[in-house]
């Protein structure tokens, strides 16, 4: 399974969000640090902000804040929100009919890895992957120390 760049961008962001949690982050600074379009950018953080990811306020001082604390925004819900179609083979998705139906084993052990794939993602939150040792490691990353 590969997860899309829409989710690999709302991860990125949001981690940058865990990292600064002391002040409001632009949308210029996390693309910039990150070297992502930033009008890209711009649509991910508001469908972040349309399921409580992420706050924005406009004006003279906005800028980002996570939507709720890092300890509550668990990954997999995440992935969940970002990802469009968690379907592995087309045989997952809606209306798809296979020749093989019913007598393919192949769907069931997809869709078991499937769940196990989530399960492992559903018991981390963003504190999580944040958290230290690395967090100090994280932090220097972002802002450009090495």
């Amino acid at each position: 399974m590969r997860l899309t760049l829409h989710t690999d961008y709302a991860l990125r962001t949001l981690f940058y969000l865990a990292l600064n949690p002391d002040r409001r982050v632009s949308i210029h600074e996390i693309a910039q640090r990150y070297d992502i379009s930033e009008n890209h950018l711009v649509k991910i953080v508001h469908r972040l902000g349309q399921g409580g990811f992420v706050t924005t306020m406009r004006g003279r001082g906005g800028g980002l804040v996570l939507g709720r604390p890092a300890e509550e925004i668990n990954i997999g819900a995440l992935v969940r929100f970002t990802e469009e179609d968690m379907a592995l083979v087309a045989c997952f998705q809606t209306g798809q009919t296979c020749l093989l139906t019913g007598v393919c084993r192949l769907q069931g052990v997809l869709g078991e890895a499937l769940e196990a794939f989530m399960a492992v993602l559903d018991r981390q939150s963003l504190a999580d992957l944040v958290a230290s040792p690395e967090r100090e490691a994280l932090a220097k990353r972002l802002h450009g120390s090495h």
